[in-house]
């Protein structure tokens, strides 16, 4: 190959193909891959991935006489004296190539002896980009759904789906399943869990609980729908329910007093005696008849004690029951959405207020009896055989009544729903509402 004087290829050549000299691989095991000098091709391999310079000494604190001979063997010399093993990383590269051992040095032995090197950097970098592929899926979700813009960095940022899935390969799988069923969430109208995850996942087992696909899905449903967190399997069957996804249901249920709509409801209204309705009933057929005012209270022991003094005289009122079940939701949803005005009563402490909360989320409703005005004077009020107790738990707020939440904090006291009974009953007195029908 002709060069010009500046050493560029002269025009009209072919260039010569350039290739990296071959490393005699037999020779550089006797130098440099015996048994007693690897250490010395561990501590080169690591710098080669920590990407730092081969440069400078390292040290060997205390060596066997074979180390030392063998790096005696290397250096064609001795590596001085001392209790430690000195060997100058240089030194061994200049052996390398004049040898022609590794003509290319140090590098190249190491990479000869022990396979390619990714430097840490570049393993980072690559392991990086492998996880952002991983969450494409949510990536793609989200432009889908906005809503969901929160949950998935949080998904991201907590590493949910890392934990889960482990591998980035197996998380893209994951997120693909999760995000293909939350785009079809809420379901309007509510369908059987299995039936759901059959169409959309291809098994009807692809959301049962344990697994990863469960986990991840009831996470994002909680924050399309703003089901309260929890656990345990009565929780998880109303949280699918909240989403319209029926895992059970005959287990959910809510207690109410003189609805009407059905045969059934009408003839329980007319004996003033409490429903226990599923949430069959009331997604397969809803009460057909809404009054212009339900009320709400936490406790059954409010509604029991309603239906024994006011029997059919009773306006309507519903029962919670603690947090509100998928049956509740479904029944007080659907009273709403068909002109009824909802009013809310229960316990005077955190948990109460969390309950109340969690209800205001799903559906609106307007304090009754449920205001720092009503708190104080519960205090002094009441039945005197329930006194107030002190009051635990961890502080929420009460968006319906900002002050209510600073003046239980500031009592330090608790007022238990029950002790209200009579004031509650009270308000329940006199002509119950008309019904309008529907």
């Amino acid at each position: 190959m002709e060069l010009t004087h500046e050493g560029h290829t002269a025009p009209g050549t072919v260039p010569e193909r350039v290739t990296h000299a071959a490393v005699d691989v037999p020779r550089l095991r006797r130098l440099l891959g015996v048994p007693e000098l690897a250490w010395l091709v561990e501590r080169v391999r690591g710098r080669l991935v920590a990407g730092q310079p081969l440069t400078g000494a390292v040290f060997l604190a205390t060596p066997t006489q074979g180390q030392r001979s063998a790096a005696e063997r290397l250096l064609g010399r001795p590596p001085g004296g001392g209790r430690s093993l000195s060997v100058r990383l240089e030194a061994v590269d200049a052996v390398l190539r004049r040898s022609d051992v590794s003509p290319e040095g140090l590098t190249a032995a190491v990479t000869a002896l022990t396979g390619p090197v990714t430097p840490l950097a570049e393993s980072r970098a690559e392991e990086r980009a492998a996880w952002d592929r991983a969450h494409e899926p949510l990536d793609a979700l989200v432009r889908d759904r906005p809503e969901l813009t929160a949950w998935a960095a949080r998904v991201r940022a907590e590493g949910l789906a890392r934990r889960l899935g482990r591998a980035p390969d197996s998380v893209r799988t994951l997120l693909t399943a999760v995000s293909a069923a939350l785009r079809e969430l809420p379901a309007d109208p509510a369908v059987s869990l299995a039936a759901f995850a059959a169409r959309v996942l291809g098994s009807a087992h692809g959301l049962d609980d344990g697994t990863p696909e469960a986990t991840l899905t009831l996470s994002g449903i909680r924050a399309l729908t703003g089901f309260a967190d929890g656990s345990g399997t009565e929780w998880r069957r109303d949280a699918w329910a909240s989403a319209g996804l029926l895992k059970d249901e005959l287990s959910s249920t809510v207690l109410a007093l003189n609805l009407r709509g059905s045969p059934a409801l009408d003839w329980m209204a007319d004996e003033g005696e409490p429903a226990v309705l599923t949430l069959r009933q009331l997604i397969r057929r809803p009460p057909s008849a809404a009054s212009p005012t339900v009320r709400i209270c936490e406790n059954p022991t409010i509604l029991a004690a309603a239906a024994d003094a006011l029997k059919a005289a009773c306006p309507p009122l519903v029962c919670l029951q603690g947090q509100p079940s998928a049956a509740a939701l479904a029944l007080l949803r659907h009273l709403h959405g068909n002109g009824s005005v909802l009013h809310y009563h229960g316990d005077f402490d955190w948990g109460g207020f969390r309950i109340a909360g969690a209800l205001l989320r799903r559906v609106p409703w307007q304090p009754w009896r449920y205001t720092a005005a009503d708190f104080r004077r519960a205090l002094t009020a009441g039945d005197p055989e329930l006194p107030p107790r002190p009051l635990t738990g961890v502080p929420t707020a009460t968006p319906w009544d900002p002050d209510l939440a600073e003046a239980l904090a500031e009592a330090g006291t608790r007022v238990e729903e029950e002790r209200e009974l009579d004031l509650l009953l009270s308000d329940l007195r006199g002509r119950p509402p008309h019904a309008q029908v529907f």
